[in-house]
């Protein structure tokens, strides 16, 4: 159906294409896609067809086509061509272009960048480093790929190879120096937190900081938790790390528990020395202060342990 409909379509322009007036264009721009006999020809008393009579030129290159060669084109095309010319005898094509500005750029690399590497971790703001001179870019849809970033990825300070691209071509590849910031919500502490302190005694605040320095996890929870204590001393102003909080033991080391041994329908029950701090359902390590030996078991809660055998 499709093949019979462009047939009719053909033949219809073929029928009429020969006896209407058409003047060729001096210049003519084109985009990717082709060169169309609508953009380097005019009429007054028709519709010009939309053929595609050659291949677009490459961008920032003049391709110069002559009557006879697009007579010759529009024949192959459409088994026709048009007799009755005016205007130019030969047409100059040049790819339609626009600049691309560096804060356009700025934007493009920005979303690309937040999208494929900085994800979820905060929000991304970019500046180029050093000035970006504007280039000539097809005005066409285009695409941003990153090709090389370093080693330690986006940083203060940070360079960026990459790519632009169309539907059917590569534009060119750049290089750009960038600076960075990363911004995002953290907690932090006005005053010095020291291990084992609680997280309800800290005095903490919720600030919008600049993190792209902070490369290990930032700790986010909801509100205080007296389950959470501190695992390390933290500066008073420095982001919360994930690494600084831990559960609060509920067993802790030197402390003296009860350890139930349960076989079947046997069990027996002992006092034991904590050798290591432990939250629900975590196995630790436990001592017998008779016997001296270790063995491990898994905390119930504060003062009950259950020995794995």
């Amino acid at each position: 159906m499709k093949s019979l409909k462009l047939a009719l379509y053909l033949g219809f322009v073929s029928q009429g294409i020969a006896g209407n007036s058409y003047d060729l264009q001096p210049i003519a721009h084109v985009n990717g896609d082709g060169i169309f006999l609508d953009d380097v020809v005019a009429s007054t008393n028709c519709v010009v067809p939309h053929v595609r009579i050659s291949a677009p030129p490459r961008l920032g290159q003049v391709l110069t086509l002559t009557r006879s060669d697009i007579e010759a084109a529009t024949v192959t095309a459409i088994g026709t061509s048009p007799t009755n010319w005016s205007g130019s005898h030969q047409v100059s094509i040049k790819r339609r272009v626009r600049i691309l500005e560096g804060d356009e750029l700025n934007r493009i690399l920005t979303a690309q960048l937040q999208q494929e590497v900085i994800k979820q971790r905060g929000e991304l703001e970019l500046r180029i480093a050093r000035s970006w001179t504007p280039v000539s870019v097809p005005d066409v849809p285009f695409t941003l790929r990153i090709i090389d970033l370093p080693a330690t990825g986006v940083s203060s300070l940070f360079v960026c190879r990459f790519e632009l691209k169309t539907a059917s071509e590569s534009i060119g590849v750049w290089q750009v120096s960038l600076s960075a910031s990363l911004w995002r919500e953290v907690w932090t502490s006005r005053t010095p937190l020291r291990r084992g302190m609680s997280l309800v005694d800290a005095d903490l605040v919720r600030e919008r900081r600049n993190v792209i320095t902070v490369r290990d996890s930032l700790a986010d929870f909801e509100g205080t938790d007296p389950s959470i204590e501190i695992s390390e001393y933290v500066a008073p102003n420095v982001p919360l790390l994930t690494r600084s909080l831990k559960m609060r033991p509920t067993v802790r080391r030197g402390q003296s528990v009860e350890a139930r041994v349960v076989e079947g329908a046997l069990a027996i029950s002992l006092k034991v020395e904590v050798l290591e701090d432990g939250t629900p359902g975590q196995t630790i390590r436990i001592r017998n202060p008779q016997s001296k030996r270790e063995l491990r078991g898994q905390v119930q809660n504060e003062s009950i342990i259950l020995v794995i055998l």
